[in-house]
């Protein structure tokens, strides 16, 4: 609605709140907007997750008012300086967020545009948090194998890395999908970031431990790939949890979560001599522009390269 309010002896109209709601009210308004778009499951899992460590932050529900600039930005500086949280990981918190705020504002729920002002920090673009070759022996050989949990979980690890696949994509996973003939898992639409179906190659190494895992899983029943220990669905984030405190136990220094993995395995695709544009569908990315990132390498590697594809290589063959 709109107000009409007198100044200087005039009247001016500005516009006003519609309706007064708390902030978990808007954003179960918002949940309902985001499911009536479509998006998968596991994504509108992600909102919710975030949400509630907002919420963890602040200890209380805020009146619409209460919802400033202020206290999105002081979110941002507790996980960034007092959690210690990478900037990526923050950028990813805070974009779930802003779109929030930005529905909330475009909606009439909100008076102030804080979306505006509350933006992702700046980071390193060519930086790509990544696992050594050595760090990758290290992680697989730290699962136990004797345990099937153990033995999952270095599946799910070889998977992710073979297939470069999102966590969400991976555990929406199911036997059908996986064609061990041609080599391939088929993502379906409603399971990937982009609601695109797309088929990713697997090393023959990492389907034959598939097909091992498959004779391991067998008695569930169950059409889903990956499951708990007693037969359920997994959950992302317990299984983010897992491989975080698996990779402590190595020494390994870096935070090793599933979309480091991701990141791996495209860097060494692109090392071995794998070409970007592939490398792009297997990703399942829309634009060359988001898999750029991978093709940042070391000056030597650029070097070895150079030595088998120089323009005058076939010149003076």
């Amino acid at each position: 609605m709109r107000k009409n309010v007198r100044k200087h002896g005039r009247t001016i109209t500005t516009s006003k709140v519609t309706e007064s709601f708390t902030m978990c009210e808007m954003f179960e308004r918002f949940m309902w907007f985001k499911q009536s778009e479509g998006l998968a499951p596991r994504t509108i899992e992600e909102y919710r997750i975030h949400f509630q460590w907002l919420l963890d932050y602040l200890e209380q529900d805020l009146l619409g008012e209460q919802m400033t600039l202020d206290v999105f930005l002081g979110w941002a500086d507790f996980m960034l300086n007092d959690k210690g949280l990478q900037p990526t990981t923050v950028n990813i918190r805070v974009r779930t967020m802003r779109a929030f705020l930005r529905w909330c504002y475009l909606e009439n729920l909100i008076d102030n545009p804080i979306h505006e002002r509350f933006k992702p920090m700046k980071t390193a673009e060519d930086t790509i948090e990544a696992l050594t070759v050595s760090e990758i022996k290290t992680l697989l050989n730290a699962f136990d194998e004797s345990t099937f949990v153990g033995f999952r979980d270095k599946v799910m690890v070889m998977v992710l890395l073979d297939s470069m696949v999102r966590i969400s994509e991976l555990l929406s996973m199911k036997r059908s999908n996986v064609d061990f003939k041609a080599g391939v898992i088929k993502l379906e639409a409603m399971n990937t970031k982009t609601r695109k179906a797309r088929e990713v190659p697997l090393s023959s190494k990492t389907m034959k431990l598939l097909k091992e895992y498959f004779i391991e899983s067998e008695d569930f029943g169950e059409d889903i790939l990956f499951l708990t220990y007693d037969g359920r669905e997994m959950v992302s984030n317990t299984w983010r949890t897992r491989l975080h405190e698996v990779a402590n136990l190595t020494g390994i220094k870096k935070a090793v979560r599933p979309h480091v993995l991701r990141h791996t395995g495209a860097l060494l695709y692109i090392m071995n001599g794998g070409d970007p544009f592939s490398l792009q569908k297997i990703l399942g990315h829309s634009d060359m522009s988001m898999t750029r990132k991978y093709i940042q390498m070391t000056n030597m590697d650029v070097k070895r390269q150079h030595n088998s594809f120089s323009p005058l290589k076939n010149v003076f063959r």
